[in-house]
């Protein structure tokens, strides 16, 4: 590339390449053009030279008749694009030809001394050829991507407008009905952006992406929950509080991802750019190393000027009412030894100038040595100080004191201890919120910068919604709705704090310079024991190639997850304990297909094991449910479920002896995701099969039973045959990137309100 006369990234053309998806697309056509250009220098070839080079340009020229045909398909169907595309593809159609006609061996020039042949005899035509092709191919791929644009923008208007209509909704079935649709386009949404995060080049357009997906992924299971509460609770003045934030926290995370792909400006913008103490060192020493390079690119006082905003920032620590006096004293310290060492330099310097020095004296590279260092400690302290904090509140937090206390009194419906409880975890918040800040200016690179934000925006958005979720359920402490939504909001702030525990360790990477290891972690605690060999056992991500190879079976099992959430809406009794632990057999089924694609909370291979362990033992208690439900059963019904029943309970036994059986090495542990991923769609397979013939049962036992009983308590149930299947169950068929998979749990019976 070095060689080819378009060395820059833009290739001439004024566009600038900002996705792996087209830099990857150019790279063959820009490899195969330098193989020609490098050859302008050595006119003379042998005829298996020759002949290469002419294999290479019509081989050229056919990639691009190929690539244009398909720019001008995309120009038929995007009329807005036709003209720029038609001329695009006109310009790489020409440059293709070119290059061949360049490149043909019936053009070329026998040379007079030796018959040998050469070609290129029209260098200059060669290198305009080259020039034109890939900014040409360049101008057709970014127009391309004007179009993925396009339909982020199109996926989000849709989904705004559909966000509109349900925070308007007054009735449950109309509720039902729209946030079905929502869902769907909220799934896609979530592909298309997802996609264009992953393309993305730049890694702080890449974090700022992630951060508003993080915050719709959580927003929507809020919303869902919010908005059942005020349906349910239409006068509480909390509830409307509660669902309001959570709307516009929803709008201001789809409006952050067009301004990521569209490149617009906004105020949050503003915010990440501003710099932090890690950033403003960087560039400190920088500036002083300079000064060994050249005694008078920079002004004394540019430099002087460059510390003090340094030191300015070092406030944030030093007013924290949360730092300790010990710690106060030391940065202080630190930044009163850095402006002393930085006076000495400019002393030293300006001496250097007045015998007018080409070079740095003695006296001024020492001083250069010592500033450096002062403010390299500076920013050792300052990262122990913020690390140490934020090590120490994830200690204190971890108990989740303040959230178990605030639940409890609000199904009391003790208002005052509501309030009470509210405070303690309003200074949490502060706490947590300061630390973020901290975090931010220690934290080392901009994609980390980006993290502590949304991190920080975080805790200072769900504090205030988790005390106006403990405040509605005071106010109706009998219900489940509120109780549910409190429930989610609490979850919401504990994986927040897993997540603050995991960004501390990746800044520490950072400063101890592991940038570039990617280390697995545990993720959030879930229920169910460890066995003893995973305590020990050795957490291994799976690469991009096996998680290919995985993909087939992930939507397999996700199909097969669906399906049997499908047939769960179906029973009349949603708390039978066949039907909860069908729901959980499936949620847990998806967790397992979100590690296939590399999502969700299954990080590693010991979490994949430690949740099949766990879907195994579930799968156990649904056995010994079907085993009781069995017992009314006549001989031939009986015999069908029992034949079935134990088929599960092989498949649960054998997929908990492979998760407990250790491994060592990496295809050992590839070879054990598989299985386990297989044996868990077995087990999925079983249960889909026994579900509608159980609910078939359960109904005709049911019916049995109640014609010899008083109809009154079917008469205080809920209407339970409305179709909710349909209407109340997001489109099982679509992935689900954003994790939305989990509310069809919520959906199955978002009809049946409580009736006390």
């Amino acid at each position: 590339m070095a060689s080819s006369p378009c060395g820059n990234s833009n290739f001439d053309s004024g566009l600038e390449i900002k996705t792996r998806s087209v830099e990857q697309t150019l790279i063959p056509l820009v490899s195969q053009i330098t193989t020609l250009i490098n050859h302008k220098d050595k006119p003379k070839k042998s005829e298996r030279t020759l002949a290469a080079i002419h294999r290479v340009g019509q081989a050229v020229s056919v990639a691009v008749g190929r690539f244009v045909a398909v720019g001008e398909a995309i120009a038929t169907e995007n009329q807005e694009l036709k003209d720029e595309m038609g001329q695009a593809c006109f310009e790489a159609r020409r440059a293709g030809d070119a290059i061949a006609q360049l490149t043909d061996v019936g053009s070329a020039v026998p040379s007079q001394s030796d018959g040998r042949v050469t070609v290129f005899s029209d260098r200059t035509g060669m290198v305009k050829a080259a020039r034109l092709l890939l900014s040409s191919v360049t101008k057709v791929l970014v127009l391309a991507d004007r179009i993925v644009i396009k339909q982020i923008i199109t996926s989000r208007n849709k989904v705004l407008v559909t966000l509109d209509h349900l925070e308007r909704v007054s009735t449950f079935q109309e509720f039902v009905q729209i946030f079905s649709q929502f869902g769907n386009e909220m799934v896609e949404f979530a592909h298309l952006t997802g996609d264009r995060q992953n393309d993305l080049k730049d890694e702080k357009k890449k974090a700022r992406m992630a951060a508003a997906r993080a915050v719709l992924e959580k927003c929507t299971m809020m919303l869902l929950t919010a908005s059942k509460t005020c349906l349910r609770h239409p006068d509480c003045e909390s509830a409307r509080i509660n669902k309001d934030a959570v709307f516009h926290r929803m709008r201001c995370a789809l409006e952050q991802v067009i301004e990521i792909v569209t490149e617009a400006r906004s105020c949050g913008e503003n915010k990440i750019l501003t710099a932090s103490i890690y950033n403003g060192i960087k560039d400190f020493k920088s500036s002083v190393e300079c000064l060994r390079e050249n005694l008078y690119s920079l002004s004394p006082q540019s430099v002087a000027g460059q510390l003090e905003a340094l030191v300015e920032r070092t406030e944030d620590f030093t007013d924290s009412a949360y730092t300790s006096h010990e710690q106060r004293q030391a940065i202080l310290g630190l930044c009163q030894l850095a402006r002393q060492d930085t006076q000495q330099l400019v002393h030293a310097w300006a001496e250097a100038q007045s015998v007018h020095a080409k070079e740095p004296t003695e006296d001024m590279e020492v001083s250069i040595l010592k500033t450096c260092q002062s403010v390299s400690d500076l920013r050792r302290e300052l990262h122990k100080v913020a690390v140490g904090r934020a090590s120490d509140l994830l200690k204190v937090h971890g108990e989740q004191l303040p959230l178990r206390a605030l639940k409890a009194a609000g199904a009391e419906g003790n208002l005052e201890a509501v309030a009470e409880y509210s405070r303690t975890l309003t200074e949490q918040k502060e706490q947590l919120v300061e630390t973020c800040r901290l975090l931010c200016h220690v934290s080392g690179t901009e994609p980390l910068e980006i993290t502590c934000i949304h991190a920080e925006e975080t805790f200072h958005v769900i504090g205030p919604q988790i005390i106006s979720a403990a405040q509605t359920l005071a106010l109706h402490p009998s219900s489940k709705i509120a109780k549910e939504n409190l429930e989610v909001f609490c979850e919401a702030w504990e994986s927040q704090l897993c997540d603050m525990a995991l960004l501390l360790r990746e800044i520490n990477d950072v400063f101890e310079g592991r940038r570039g290891d990617k280390r697995p972690y545990l993720s959030l605690p879930r229920p169910g024991k460890h066995s003893a060999n995973l305590k020990t056992a050795k957490a291994v991500k799976l690469d991009a190639e096996e998680q290919t190879s995985m993909a087939k079976l992930g939507l397999e099992l996700r199909l097969l997850s669906s399906d049997v959430d499908t047939e769960v809406e179906k029973w009349e009794e949603q708390e039978h304990d066949i039907v909860r632990q069908s729901q959980s057999l499936a949620s847990m089924a998806y967790n397992m297909y979100l590690f296939t694609r590399g999502e969700g909370l299954l990080k590693t291979t010991l979490d994949l094991f430690h949740q099949a362990e766990v879907l195994s033992e579930e799968g156990l208690q649904l056995c010994s449910s079907l085993r009781t439900f069995s017992a009314q059963l006549v001989d031939e019904e009986k015999s069908v479920v029992m034949t079935e029943m134990e088929k599960l309970v092989a498949l649960c036994q054998q997929l908990q002896m492979g998760a407990k059986t250790p491994v060592q090495g990496k295809t050992a542990t590839f070879q054990k995701v598989d299985s386990s991923i297989q044996t868990s769609r077995s087990i999925l397979t079983v249960v889909l099969s026994l579900l509608p013939f159980c609910n078939k049962l359960n109904r005709k036992y049911k019916s049995e039973r109640t014609s010899l009983s008083s109809p009154q308590d079917w008469r205080e149930r809920p209407d339970s045959s409305t179709p909710v299947k349909e209407e109340g169950a997001l489109n099982n068929k679509n992935s689900n990137g954003f994790g939305v998979k989990s509310l069809e749990q919520h959906m199955a019976g978002l009809n049946l309100l409580e009736s006390k």
